[in-house]
């Protein structure tokens, strides 16, 4: 799929990053942007508060899909069915503006969720051709790509970053995302020219700019988006405009995520920079460059190697020797920091509560662990993590806390909870319609949300301990829960024995008369009225 030329329509103008912690603001004041980009992962789902934010948001505000997870470079491992994922997102929310990143992040065997350095030659080239052609096909639109940092190069590079992009949207009618603050990171990383970048790309092939902070260690500058561009990123920024004209601007903030008017302050700044240029015409070829074959055995067996390095400190060497001068164990470290701390983030946003058990310092060795032993398989970060449980039932270091697995249990359940398909609870006034006949045959199944539990201890209530309940007063207690989303919140309900049977019926297909069999079999004053309200008001009972 190739573009035509054409003269761009006048830009958005500046956005900005759409955040969990923003969402309230925008929803309540909708301030002042000229668009806003949220990561494609966050929303594959289609479903929960995530996606409720962005319908009502999008009515307002142009948006961008922005992807951190389909690794196109990847040689092995790249995912269909993750693609599908995104298609669907993209055909549901029709954005302004759909982008990747010029990267790879799995092998055969694992997603290492990263965005990781290509080799820059010519196999890496064809292979990014096919894939960026097949996306397009798949999404039936031109996407954008983007640059990225990096902390090494590799021996077998036989051109710039700039001359790799530039081919890429010749032959294949993409667009770049030129990400101003990583050339500058990338220039002070391995000495390259950031102007000489921008001066190799033809003007009219690029199609949004980023700007963002970064931070400066001793082993490299990282591009960590969590600071304010900084003066020699702007001056980037101008020479860009320069070329490219007027061009889409987000201001991106991913880490230590400040009040909103810091960002829209940024977002001013460019604004206000961008304004004293032009909008330039579309330049990219009209019709793309025939496909190579693609030759990437060289590529697939040198990723296969950065990847076995990242879980093996003593491969090192064998990739080292592949990496050019000026890269070294410190610099490759980063992204096996990179690793942990996504292993260490993830699994602490879902199980908050253990985190608090144990300790941030063991949780965080519990998660490199974790890690080690099970990798990621998904480009969705938002689904690792599900075997948590299973790994503490077989850790012997946990072995003293045998309540563990089980509180892992349900926070993961709830975890899912958030991101669980939308439905409709049955509302009272449709069961009050039924006769007890009906009502008695009725069969009805449980929210997508919903999950029972059922534990040898105590673990709802402690988990509610930790959200303002009472403690409970010996662990070693028979107990009963679930997970519920009402309406956005998912949150946890404790159980007696009795409704726990009612509702593992229900969702076995028994028939209403036969749940309150089950119920009543084990608890003869079960009370129908306040657990059908109590189900009704957790939107537990959908129709069949």
């Amino acid at each position: 799929m190739a573009s035509q030329h054409s003269v761009r329509p006048a830009s958005p103008g500046v956005g900005v990053g759409l955040r969990a912690p923003h969402y309230r603001q925008f929803l309540e004041q909708r301030p002042r942007a000229g668009w806003l980009e949220v990561h494609t992962e966050n929303y594959l789902d289609q479903s929960g508060w995530d996606w409720h934010v962005l319908q009502q948001l999008r009515r307002d505000y142009p948006l961008s899909l922005h992807g951190v997870g389909l690794g196109l470079g990847s040689a092995r491992g790249f995912s269909e069915a993750h693609l599908e994922r995104v298609r669907a997102l993209v055909e549901r929310v029709d954005p302004l503006l759909v982008s990747e990143h010029l990267c790879w992040g799995a092998v055969h065997d694992r997603h290492l969720n990263d965005l990781l350095p290509m080799v820059l030659d010519r196999a890496a080239l064809d292979l990014l051709c096919e894939r960026v052609e097949r996306v397009q096909e798949r999404l039936r639109r031109r996407i954008l790509l983007e640059n990225v940092s990096t902390y090494l190069r590799f021996r077998a590079d036989a051109m710039s970053e700039a001359e790799f992009m530039a081919a890429l949207a010749r032959r294949t009618g993409c667009a770049l995302l030129l990400d101003v603050n990583n050339l500058y990171v990338n220039q002070c990383n391995h000495g390259e020219d950031a102007l000489a970048a921008i001066a190799a790309i033809a003007p009219g092939s690029v199609g949004e700019i980023h700007l963002a902070g970064h931070l400066v260690t001793p082993d490299a500058v990282v591009d960590h988006h969590g600071a304010t561009v900084a003066p020699p990123v702007w001056e980037l920024y101008r020479a860009a405009l320069a070329r490219f004209g007027q061009l889409p601007t987000l201001i991106e903030w991913d880490t230590d995520i400040p009040p909103l008017e810091v960002l829209l302050g940024e977002a001013a700044k460019a604004a206000a920079i961008a304004a004293a240029y032009p909008v330039l015409a579309d330049a990219n070829p009209a019709g793309a460059a025939p496909a190579a074959a693609v030759q990437a055995q060289h590529l697939a067996a040198l990723q296969q190697s950065f990847a076995t390095a990242l879980f093996d400190v003593d491969a090192e060497d064998a990739l080292l020797a592949q990496l050019k001068d000026g890269a070294n164990r410190n610099r490759f470290g980063l992204y096996r920091g990179n690793l942990t701390a996504t292993w260490d983030k993830t699994l602490a946003a879902a199980y908050p509560v253990l985190r608090q058990l144990v300790g941030e310092e063991f949780f965080s060795a519990l998660s490199r662990e974790f890690g080690m032993w099970h990798p990621s398989d998904n480009a969705d970060l938002n689904h690792f993590g599900a075997q948590f449980a299973g790994f503490l039932d077989g850790f012997p270091h946990v072995a003293d806390y045998p309540y563990l697995p089980d509180m892992a249990r349900l926070e993961w359940a709830l975890h899912r909870a958030h991101y669980a398909a939308d439905a409709q609870g049955i509302a009272a006034e449709t069961l009050a319609a039924l006769t007890p006949e009906q009502m008695e045959d009725a069969r009805f199944t449980l929210h997508p949300a919903c999950v029972l539990l059922a534990s040898d201890w105590a673990v709802p209530a402690l988990w509610q301990a930790h959200h303002g309940g009472a403690f409970p007063a010996a662990m070693q207690t028979p107990s009963y829960g679930l997970t519920a989303r009402p309406r956005w919140k998912a949150e946890v309900v404790a159980l007696d024995a009795a409704a726990h049977a009612a509702l593992s019926a229900l969702a076995a297909g028994a028939s209403f008369g036969a749940a309150l069999d089950a119920a009543f079999a084990l608890d003869e004053q079960f009370d129908v009225g306040a657990n059908l309200q109590q189900w009704i008001a957790l939107a537990l009972l959908i129709k069949p």
